[in-house]
């Protein structure tokens, strides 16, 4: 049983610790290319969670670092005009020289990220038309052809350049864990990324995916899993401090954000345990966001995880 596995950059973090830097980041990023992971991602919000810019970091670690996937986990596509945000992600993938992952989601529904919206200019409660309506006026102008659009956007006569490497732009995988957003992702996009929010749900959602991409006649599609892990031999030290790291990072209660989101703290063996569970039930990307130390957690991880396979 194989997968591929990647590592999110802690822009949040790094920012939480107020560090603005750049270059640890990309040195991260290297190391987990150096270890042997398949793919870094980068994390997205303007206002309601500080962070670096997800596409310029992109484009950084993508001159940066060769031959390692680099994804967002997730962008929030709706905060951004379309034709500028095409432009965009077709300069970085080039960049990249194809070896983007465009991770998105409509974001939570909840006070800080609806002022971000309002921020941005973006009506919150028309996020969904907006994410896929941006998204394909994105893959019209990746064509090259000329692109006439009447929308919530007007492009007359637009010709995008640079396009990306691909034909059709980066895959897309569309974060969600509900089954209407399941169902997008079979029916819009490349792969579906879920941040938990258990294992017994995943594998639930997991056949309504496969059942619904094969309803779309689809082939080569990606199921992906994000999750938040805490590697120490005191389990209840990990899962205290995966408890103190969510709030501080959403400052919200931890039982709130456990709730939907995929976590575990313990031992390497039972985090490989934990990883590899997500992977049976059929993920065959995983993510993953690391509590503590993270150069130390990351080696361990890299060893534990190195031939991607598991007894069962």
């Amino acid at each position: 049983m194989t997968f591929k596995l990647g590592y999110l950059i802690p822009t949040r973090e790094q920012i939480l610790s107020n560090d603005h830097s750049a270059q640890g980041l990309i040195r991260r990023a290297a190391l987990a290319q150096q270890l042997g992971f398949d793919s870094v991602w980068i994390g997205d919000s303007l206002l309601a969670r500080p962070r670096h810019d997800p596409l310029t970091l992109m484009a950084a670690i993508g001159a940066a670092v060769p031959e390692i996937m680099i994804g967002t986990a997730v962008l929030l596509p709706m905060l951004r005009n379309p034709v500028v945000l095409a432009q965009q992600i077709a300069t970085v993938d080039q960049i990249c020289e194809g070896r983007l992952i465009l991770g998105v989601g409509i974001a939570a529904d909840n006070p800080a990220i609806r002022q971000e919206f309002a921020a941005a200019g973006v009506p919150f409660d028309k996020r969904v038309g907006t994410l896929l309506e941006g998204l394909r006026l994105c893959r019209a102008l990746w064509s090259g052809e000329t692109v006439d659009w009447s929308g919530r956007w007007t492009v007359h006569s637009g010709t995008l350049a640079p396009t990306p490497c691909a034909e059709n732009g980066p895959p897309i995988w569309l974060a969600s864990s509900v089954l209407a957003g399941i169902e997008r992702a079979a029916k819009h996009f490349e792969g579906w990324f879920p941040i938990g929010p258990n294992l017994e749900t995943f594998g639930k959602n997991q056949l309504h995916y496969q059942d619904r991409v094969r309803a779309e006649g689809k082939a080569d599609q990606t199921t992906a899993i994000y999750l938040t892990v805490s590697v120490n031999d005191d389990e209840q030290q990990a899962d205290q401090d995966i408890n103190d790291y969510l709030e501080s990072y959403y400052n919200a209660p931890a039982k709130v954000m456990r709730s939907f989101q995929a976590c575990f703290g313990g031992s390497l063996s039972r985090v490989s345990d934990f990883v590899h569970s997500f992977v049976k039930a059929g993920a065959n990307h995983v993510v993953l966001r690391l509590v503590g130390d993270h150069e130390t957690t990351l080696r361990a991880l890299a060893e534990a995880l190195s031939g991607r396979g598991h007894d069962q």
